[in-house]
């Protein structure tokens, strides 16, 4: 499970990294641009779910070895 968090969230990041290539900054909410904004927000709450449930996991093996 830790390996796939990793390769998911270094995924997303790299998501995140094309699709600010793709933003055109004159027509922010026009044509392409809203694909990337959206592309971005899903892969930003991505990374974020990924961190939350890796922290979970800690947490868990935390509770079990006591």
């Amino acid at each position: 499970m830790k390996y796939f968090t990793i390769i998911a969230t270094i995924i997303a990041v790299a998501l995140v990294a094309y699709n600010s290539t793709k933003l055109d900054f004159e027509n922010l909410f026009e044509g392409q641009s809203i694909i990337a904004l959206i592309t971005i927000l899903a892969a930003l709450c991505a990374v974020g779910l990924l961190q939350l449930l890796r922290l979970s996991k800690r947490v868990d093996q935390k509770s079990k070895e006591k």
